[in-house]
């Protein structure tokens, strides 16, 4: 899906959601709370983005408390590792903070001749992270372009190296830049990398990290630091930048309301893939956790890891789309 795609999506959902769970990051009072099953137990194996750990955790412990008997099992390497995963069948669910790659699809669909399930499971912004006694109000992405990329594809009339070539006066004024990202691997990295280094290259100083919460201790163990990573990742010892989508655009706060609206300019939703023929029935091990996640407890889950809830009108609509009642 493309960034156009998600927003105008994130624009339909906010049309569904009253201004005060906007506000909070309710979950929407009309999904169903999951009830449990008989005759449920055995093995899940999760392989994918690593920004998704800890949701996928929250998930695991809850269904593994009406089902004592499944075992589940979570690797977070970067979503880049959730599609070979699925298609070598070391993995039932494959979360990704990005949607799938065409290449990608493709190769699934070589191997089995259907496309693979996309859900989409919740709603993050990757947030801009500096430390937190930086003053910087805004910065555009086309500066975050010119900030992380050597290409420039956003149309920066110059290379931005200091903290001064923003605006920064004082201590800050000659202060190098020092810049935290995430690896190849990630979802979070080809997501910044597309959308907001326009699809260019990163820089070679970028210090890549190998998960979301080392970006954010990057940023924030460094004055000049400045890194990239989920909202879900946030702490003290940062301040998430307000973005701007044009130079001339308005600064955009990392707020739920701001998510929903898809006026914020890195929203985005949160995947988990699955392999489902289209007409067949999951087995009730995978069946029963794809309604756990879409159900009242699962998002409960989301807004326990600090990204926001899909709506009931979303979950039923994938729900239904695999024949899940």
């Amino acid at each position: 899906m493309k960034k156009k795609t998600v927003t105008k999506t994130l624009m339909a959902l906010a049309a569904l959601l009253t201004l005060p769970a906007l506000a909070s990051a309710h979950v929407d009072p009309n999904l169903k709370p999951y009830e449990p099953v008989a005759g449920v137990s055995g093995n899940i194996k999760s392989i994918g983005s690593d920004s998704m750990n800890n949701t996928m955790t929250l998930w695991a412990e809850g269904f593994m408390r009406h089902y004592p008997n499944v075992q589940i099992e979570i690797e977070g390497k970067g979503s880049g590792t959730a599609p070979p995963a699925l298609i070598s069948g070391t993995a039932h669910f494959g979360p990704m903070s990005r949607p799938m790659r065409g290449q990608e699809i493709d190769n699934f669909e070589k191997r089995f001749g259907y496309k693979p399930t996309e859900l989409p499971t919740g709603i993050d912004m990757l947030a801009v992270y500096v430390h937190k006694d930086n003053p910087i109000e805004c910065l555009t992405l086309q500066q975050l372009d010119a900030i992380f990329s050597k290409t420039r594809r956003g149309g920066h009339d110059q290379d931005i190296r200091t903290w001064g070539d923003v605006g920064l006066t004082g201590q800050f004024a000659n202060l190098p830049i020092s810049l935290y990202g995430r690896n190849a691997a990630s979802g979070t990295y080809g997501f910044f990398k597309d959308n907001a280094l326009f699809g260019g290259d990163y820089k070679d100083e970028v210090k890549e990290q190998p998960g979301s919460s080392s970006v954010v201790q990057g940023a924030a163990s460094e004055l000049a630091g400045i890194g990239y990573s989920g909202v879900g990742y946030m702490t003290a010892d940062v301040r998430a930048v307000p973005l701007a989508a044009t130079p001339d655009g308005q600064c955009i706060a990392v707020t739920p309301e701001n998510a929903y609206t898809g006026e914020y300019p890195l929203a985005r939703f949160l995947y988990v893939y699955v392999n489902h023929k289209p007409g067949s029935d999951l087995d009730p091990l995978r069946r029963e956790f794809v309604k756990y996640m879409l159900s009242k407890d699962g998002q409960t889950d989301v807004v326990r890891d600090g990204y926001y809830p899909i709506t009931q009108v979303i979950a039923e609509e994938h729900l239904n789309k695999m024949g899940i009642r």
